[in-house]
């Protein structure tokens, strides 16, 4: 089951957390947050000049956000509905990137950072909540372009 968080500008300019702090807050209440895997999709609604050719992940206002929201939250990835495209919407707001006729194309030192940190920051919030999380982080890395040894994993859960 997804669940839609709902953005609308007057959120995104005063980098308002609270839609997406109420559902997890729920979650919590709830039993875990972990149980609610790649269920999060986001529907962004910013008001902007219909002739503004600029993807939404180009707009510096929403970057900020989800850029707060990485902040707070960074192991918000494995929440995320990846099947959708949210975690590569994710990923462009976080990382650097541009557009081509092949699709989005990263930064590639800029993406290598945050796939690492986001492999530290998972796997050891995967461990806290009891889960076990290598073959979750090893296919949300597939789906950005990225394969890690087992090694790397028995080292950081060693």
């Amino acid at each position: 089951m997804a669940t839609t968080i709902t953005l609308d500008s007057d959120t995104l300019y005063s980098l308002d957390l609270s839609p997406i702090e109420s559902v997890l807050q729920k979650w919590q209440e709830e039993g875990s947050i972990a149980s609610h895997e790649q269920e999060l999709q986001f529907e962004i609604h910013f008001d902007r000049d219909p002739l503004d050719p600029r993807e939404l992940s180009e707009i510096p206002e929403i970057r900020l956000w989800f850029v707060r929201l990485d902040a707070r939250y960074p192991w918000m990835p494995i929440l995320l509905n990846w099947e959708s495209g949210e975690l590569a919407r994710y990923t462009a707001m976080l990382v650097p990137h541009q557009f081509s006729p092949e699709g989005i194309q990263y930064n590639p030192e800029a993406l290598e950072i945050f796939v690492m940190g986001k492999v530290f920051v998972l796997t050891d919030w995967m461990q806290e909540q009891g889960i076990a999380g290598r073959t979750k982080i090893k296919f949300m890395l597939k789906m950005l372009g990225y394969d890690l040894e087992d090694g790397l994993f028995e080292l950081l859960e060693g």
